[in-house]
């Protein structure tokens, strides 16, 4: 009996809706990244990108635990000496939310080709509404 691989041409990419108010950060990012890469499905291949759509609302209302929101700081470095900036999540969350969101779900992504396609489909909105109603969405608890 042989294995079956995934191809990438015979998937079948669907839509899911998850709803992030009051849910902590990590908890959304977890269900997200499991569905952009595909492990939900039976049919799940490593070395195949298997990932479906997700489509994140209510970004500005997910919960971070503990006391994160006010000692967590996201880091970046410009490249030159001394170019190392520190933004605190309080500040992140208040203004934009929809990135401390997509950092989460970055991060527990592969870091390799497939991790990159995955990332672009992802869909994060502030509020409630979507621009994504054709697609029909399934909604996720």
């Amino acid at each position: 009996m042989s294995t079956f691989m995934a191809k990438k041409e015979n998937l079948e990419r669907k839509w899911y809706v998850i709803d992030a108010a009051g849910v902590p950060l990590g908890k959304t990012a977890v269900k997200a990244a499991n569905i952009l890469r595909g492990k939900h499905r039976p049919e799940f291949t490593p070395h195949v990108d298997c990932g479906e759509f997700v489509i994140i609302i209510n970004a500005e209302k997910a919960v971070l635990t503990g006391n994160k929101l006010t000692q967590k700081k996201f880091y970046r470095h410009s490249g030159y000496v001394g170019g190392l900036k520190e933004v605190g999540y309080d500040i992140i969350m208040a203004n934009r939310p929809e990135f401390a969101v997509r950092q989460a779900v970055k991060g527990m992504l592969p870091k390799n080709s497939i991790g990159a396609k995955c990332i672009n489909r992802l869909k994060i909105y502030r509020g409630a509404e979507h621009k994504n109603q054709a697609q029909k969405p399934i909604v996720l608890d």
